[in-house]
């Protein structure tokens, strides 16, 4: 048997590549997306080839061509695609209160961060179905990478928030729809992780950290992260397509 695939959306930085890395570590051939060209990431795609068998594919997951491309070029490269991770997104486009945003950073955020997994997902999970019918050992597995965001209300982020939200619903429609084809869907909900994203308010957050906003006294890691998405993939939370694992330390417990 060939060894297992993944394709991992936003796979070069942060939490995405996280992900990718923990797959490499585990024997996948993994496909990574990102938005700059195959120049501008040659370092870091040479770093992570040391680890296993890596490709990247430059595409704007926003743009409905570029996701064509996407999928094609990740089947032609693994044959057959076993995980899908969809990680890729971006916050709001300048962080601006919500009687300011505009329409534009609403189409735009939307785009990448709720269209965008949509239609992959729809790609995707047609090829998976193809697969199932052939061989009814297999089983797909897609997670989806949302946020706190999705649960917790943040005024200057307004767009991000929905897009999450929206996501989250994502994944129990997709659940509901592929579960006829042994194909898991997960939502993996992230709280206050340490990644570029982050960078600029990480002071912030570890002020507030400090201060009891989360349980565990850290801010989270991109390998906190990928050890949830791994044991997903794996296969190893049966019988519960469609669920939420929430890795925030705790901050989103509910306390007196």
């Amino acid at each position: 048997m060939t060894a297992r695939s993944a394709l991992v959306t936003g796979g070069t930085r942060g939490i995405g590549r996280g992900i990718a890395e923990r797959f490499l570590s585990e024997g996948y051939r993994v496909v990574i997306n990102g938005t700059r060209p195959q120049e501008a990431v040659a370092d870091v795609v040479a770093q992570m080839s040391q680890l296993g068998s890596v490709t990247y594919v430059p595409a704007d997951i926003g743009d409905s061509g570029h996701r064509d491309r996407l999928i094609e070029e990740t089947l032609s490269t693994v044959g057959r695609l076993d995980v899908l991770v969809n990680n890729a997104g971006i916050t709001s486009p300048g962080r601006k209160d919500m009687l300011e945003a505009t329409e534009e950073d609403l189409d735009v955020v939307l785009a990448v961060n709720l269209k965008g997994p949509f239609l992959i997902t729809q790609g995707v999970a047609k090829h998976m179905i193809e697969e199932r019918k052939a061989d009814r050992e297999f089983r797909g597995r897609i997670v989806n990478v949302t946020s706190i965001s999705a649960t917790v209300a943040t005024t200057n982020r307004a767009e991000y928030c929905i897009s999450k939200a929206g996501l989250s619903m994502t994944t129990k429609l997709w659940a509901t729809r592929l579960a006829a084809y042994g194909i898991d869907v997960f939502e993996v909900r992230p709280g206050v992780i340490r990644t570029d994203m982050t960078a600029p308010a990480a002071e912030k957050y570890d002020r507030l950290i400090e201060d009891g906003l989360t349980l565990e006294r850290r801010m989270g890691t991109p390998d906190d992260v990928a050890e949830v998405v791994s044991v997903l993939a794996a296969g190893k939370v049966p019988y519960s397509t469609g669920q939420v694992l929430t890795v925030d330390g705790g901050l989103t417990v509910a306390r007196l």
